[in-house]
């Protein structure tokens, strides 16, 4: 802070110094968890790394937990959005609900209660999308893949439309279980994110 005397008046100019950007809440499921990885590997540490190296001062929590499903998110949101007052909210949620057989419809409600919690808390908010493999039936996973969709227009929300793109049943990119992607993999995800979510920051 600098102050001086002008016309007798005490003038007072204050600048910041040094202070930090705002807060990304990451809430996810495995994916983001960096299931079957050191959490160094996953992307969304790489995605802390990236911004580093962008100088892009943001504190990244991820509060993504393996499993967890829109239903689980939701609950969870409002104190997350209490505690770190983040400035952008990345969504990534559903899977679980899509590989368990949940309603749509459902999923969708709950997606769109966790934008206006996130909204109304003064947050951004970035969607990442998911898509399931199609051994579930065609009339499931379109519906599924329609959630996304749907909510990202209606919502007008910057969007990515599958995270997994490039990397879902790809050879090398996925574990075993066909579910979660590789080390190597990680690095594309946040491939699949950027674009997208750095206009934002």
């Amino acid at each position: 802070m600098r102050m001086w005397l002008k016309g007798g008046v005490l003038l007072l100019l204050c600048w910041a110094q040094g202070t930090a950007a705002g807060t990304l809440l990451v809430v996810g499921d495995s994916i983001s968890a960096a299931f079957g990885l050191e959490t160094s590997q996953g992307w969304v540490h790489l995605l802390e790394q990236r911004l580093q190296q962008e100088g892009l001062d943001h504190q990244v929590v991820n509060a993504s937990i393996t499993g967890d499903t829109t239903a689980g998110g939701l609950s969870r949101l409002p104190v997350l959005l209490a505690e770190h007052d983040p400035e952008l909210v990345i969504l990534e949620l559903g899977g679980n609900d899509g590989l368990r057989g949940q309603p749509p419809a459902q999923m969708k409600q709950n997606l769109s209660q966790m934008v206006a919690l996130s909204r109304e808390s003064g947050a951004q908010v970035l969607l990442l999308g998911m898509r399931l493999p199609p051994n579930l039936g065609q009339r499931y996973t379109s519906a599924f893949a329609g959630v996304f969709d749907s909510l990202a227009e209606e919502k007008q929300l910057a969007y990515v439309p599958f995270l997994l793109e490039g990397v879902g049943g790809v050879s090398g990119m996925m574990q075993a279980d066909g579910v979660h992607p590789t080390a190597d993999a990680q690095q594309k995800l946040l491939e699949n994110v950027w674009p997208v979510l750095e206009p934002l920051l």
